[in-house]
């Protein structure tokens, strides 16, 4: 990593600084919290981040003209917005991805998910599950719901299910105890201390989130927003993915 910044301060050189701001999801702020401070020393630029949001909403931001200058989602959604002309063509870069995990209190009783069986098994037996609003785009909440047609038990997670509709509650109702298990990608779930990880979702349903950085047409400052994809696209970089649960 030493490397990777005295090299990044060297491309720069006396360059002007510039303000980059980055629209992304809240799975992100966790690496980002690493790497921004890393990139702002190497090079000068500063990092505006918004990632108060679920990835599809930060696209649909970014597709109704909002300013921005990097855009991290999905890589479906990333190439959607390529091809609209929003997100510069061939800059997409794909940086990390992400699985989804399942989560209850901290202390209860941990439901057997380790295999397809024994997952849709408990799924049948949870009082309650919760996931964030579809509505708003979240991909994990998504994938589920069609995850759960497939298995052919829609209906019955759907009468128990609840759908966290604000930011600050898509952990408390389960730190509560008032959703017995909770859906969300591992890297948000692992640094939440009101509620522990069960696991991932069994590898034949398992779900990535493939997070993909591109270059917002209309940005202001390309050149600092491309250093900064340049940058979380690297191998060190990964390495701090990998330490907050993205693979």
């Amino acid at each position: 990593m030493r490397h990777l910044l005295l090299g990044l301060a060297f491309a720069v050189g006396g360059a002007a600084a510039d303000d980059v701001k980055v629209l992304t999801g809240s799975a992100m702020d966790e690496p980002m919290h690493v790497l921004i401070p890393q990139f702002e020393r190497a090079t000068g630029h500063r990092i505006v981040m918004d990632s108060d949001g679920a990835i599809g909403a930060m696209a649909k931001r970014i597709e109704n003209g909002e300013p921005a200058d990097v855009l991290i989602a999905s890589l479906a959604q990333v190439r959607a917005l390529e091809k609209q002309g929003k997100v510069a063509a061939g800059t997409p870069r794909e940086i990390a991805r992400l699985g989804v995990g399942l989560f209850v209190r901290k202390g209860a009783p941990k439901p057997d998910i380790s295999t397809v069986e024994a997952f849709k098994a408990a799924m049948l037996a949870a009082k309650s599950i919760g996931y964030n609003d579809p509505a708003a785009g979240a991909p994990v909440s998504l994938y589920l719901v069609g995850l759960f047609e497939r298995m052919g038990i829609a209906r019955e997670m759907q009468q128990k299910t609840v759908a966290f509709k604000q930011r600050s509650e898509r952990f408390a109702p389960v730190a509560r105890g008032e959703v017995e298990i909770g859906f969300n990608q591992v890297s948000e779930i692992i640094v939440q201390p009101g509620v522990e990880l069960v696991g991932p979702l069994p590898a034949p349903i398992q779900n990535y989130t493939v997070f993909t950085a591109g270059l917002v047409s209309a940005g202001k400052s390309p050149a600092a927003a491309k250093a900064f994809i340049d940058f979380v696209a690297t191998p060190a970089a990964a390495e701090v993915f990998k330490a907050k649960g993205f693979e």
